[in-house]
């Protein structure tokens, strides 16, 4: 099912013209989400690959996000990607409540590709710990340009600042 991220109303962003998404459930308790960015790549700030790793405030960065709230209740779990395939996994209780690491979750697979005006992260995740039954997602990016400034894009903004942890962002159901 593909997703296209809006920029939220108070970013700017003359590098990356648009961000669409590809995600789907492969298999029971399985997630793939496919990021693809287009714009002016080389106008961006992309950290190089590393060897796989948890990591903490990747959202400082380029990075690639993706909540998922299993149907009935609000508790949700996030997953954040970053170009250098470092990764983090946490479960909240409900709206940023009860914040934890998601140690249950084992480390994604992350593939990247970088090409003239396009580059794609890869995501595929085991979550066999979360109900398999519906679940809603938020799906959101931050992109940094390599001269400094942060946009933030996602399926839908709700107002004021840019948090990509509000229910009314997690509109696409699967």
């Amino acid at each position: 099912m593909r997703q296209f991220l809006k920029l939220h109303p108070d970013s700017h962003c003359a590098a990356a013209s648009c961000i669409e998404v590809d995600v789907s459930r492969p298999r029971a308790g399985a997630l793939l989400v496919v990021y693809e960015v287009t714009g002016d790549i080389g106008a961006l700030c992309i950290p190089p690959v590393a060897a796989p790793a948890q990591a903490d405030a990747l959202w400082r960065h380029t990075c690639f996000e993706a909540f998922v709230c299993p149907l009935p209740g609000e508790a949700y779990s996030e997953f954040n990607f970053a170009p250098s395939i470092q990764w983090a996994a946490y479960r909240f209780d409900g709206y940023r409540r009860g914040m934890r690491v998601a140690a249950e979750i084992g480390a994604p697979q992350i593939k990247v590709q970088c090409a003239p005006g396009r580059f794609t992260l890869q995501a595929a995740l085991a979550l066999g710990a979360l109900p398999s039954g519906r679940w809603r997602l938020g799906l959101a990016a931050v992109i940094e340009e390599a001269n400094g400034p942060l946009s933030y894009w996602a399926l839908a903004h709700p107002a004021g600042k840019p948090d990509f942890h509000r229910a009314d962002c997690f509109i696409c159901e699967i």
